[in-house]
């Protein structure tokens, strides 16, 4: 791969249009390719472009027309039987190849273990910058750039980041933070499909067998309930309790940052600006004090119920139900209720 040089002369008014990396997983369209989609709308909007998806796979023309149901004026489908199964450098050439060819003016990408894949390699090959992780977009009212807001030091600062020499203007954003397009049954887009030149000469790396990690699968973005333990649990084994109060309530299990830190529980686990940011119908905050990097990837939840010790948690300051009091005593009695009860109806 040969890096293309930044900062190159370009005019910047060739360049049009708002793009959205879709990503298919199983045939099924990612939610966060919705998530982007929603945004892109608005941001097409406001510099009065249009909104194109780009989708790669193969033999998937029906998936890729679902996505006109999200008022996208356009999908791009890269169809090619080598790129059936997701490789890295067959993506990153064939979406580089088409964004080198139509020169759209932004280009947005999930920050998925995909995107996070793929996204710096587009970036090299088209010479542009990349913004990683974003959380906030925005245009600038006075000449229209893309304002790409992510945190940074640890969640300690937002910084937001413009891109004024080169183009296309790229960043990764963060699953779960933008609300997802609105599905509707009228289409007045269409799908343009577009066969890549590719050969398997061009792949270093082959697919050969797939097979599922026997793990259960962490899936806090798409829960409808998420109970979160923080540092109050005081050890590893007050996860326990969490777990439990999830199953009851058909939930997902969340942690604060400090109880990743500890050790306590796995990464995929942790809310906040640092985590997985989430909008579950009800969040459960379990002796988490709730910092500010908490809030941040939570605070849209539907409802907040909060549990800790410390009347002055800033927890209490954003929750809609809050119990003060000792969590061992109390989750124990919300698993019984709940269990007897069966009320609870999200």
């Amino acid at each position: 791969m040969i890096r293309a040089k930044v900062n190159q002369e370009i005019e910047l008014k060739d360049y049009n249009d708002v793009w959205i990396i879709g990503e298919l997983i199983e045939k099924k369209v990612h939610p966060v390719t919705i998530e982007l989609i929603g945004e892109g709308k608005k941001l097409a909007s406001r510099i009065n472009k249009k909104l194109s998806v780009v989708i790669v796979g193969y033999g998937e023309k029906s998936t890729a027309e679902k996505l006109l149901h999200f008022g996208v004026d356009k999908v791009l489908y890269l169809d090619h039987e080598l790129l059936k199964d997701f490789n890295t450098e067959g993506y990153a050439n064939a979406i580089s190849n088409l964004i080198l060819e139509r020169k759209p003016e932004i280009v947005l990408i999930g920050a998925t273990s995909l995107g996070r894949d793929i996204g710096p390699r587009l970036a090299a090959r088209v010479g542009t910058g990349l913004t990683a992780d974003c959380t906030k977009l925005d245009i600038d009212e006075n000449d229209g750039k893309l304002l790409m807001t992510r945190p940074a030091f640890g969640g300690n600062l937002m910084a937001t980041i413009i891109c004024p020499k080169n183009r296309p203007q790229m960043s990764t954003v963060r699953p779960g933070v933008m609300a997802k397009a609105e599905h509707t049954d009228h289409i007045s887009g269409e799908v343009e499909i577009i066969t890549p030149e590719l050969s398997e000469n061009d792949f270093k790396v082959k697919l050969i067998n797939k097979a599922p990690s026997g793990k259960k699968k962490v899936n806090l973005i798409d829960a409808k309930v998420v109970v979160s333990g923080g540092r109050g649990l005081k050890e590893a084994s007050g996860f326990k309790l969490i777990h439990e109060l999830a199953e009851a309530l058909g939930g997902e299990v969340g942690s604060s940052r400090a109880a990743v830190d500890a050790g306590w529980i796995e990464s995929p686990h942790q809310v906040g600006q640092t985590g997985t940011t989430v909008r579950p119908d009800l969040y459960v905050a379990c002796g988490i004090s709730g910092a500010i990097q908490h809030q941040a990837g939570m605070s849209d939840s539907k409802y907040i119920v909060a549990i800790n010790k410390d009347k002055n948690a800033p927890i209490f300051q954003i929750c809609d139900f809050g119990i003060v009091g000792d969590l061992f005593e109390i989750i124990p009695n919300m698993i019984e209720a709940i269990n007897e009860k069966h009320f609870l109806e999200i």
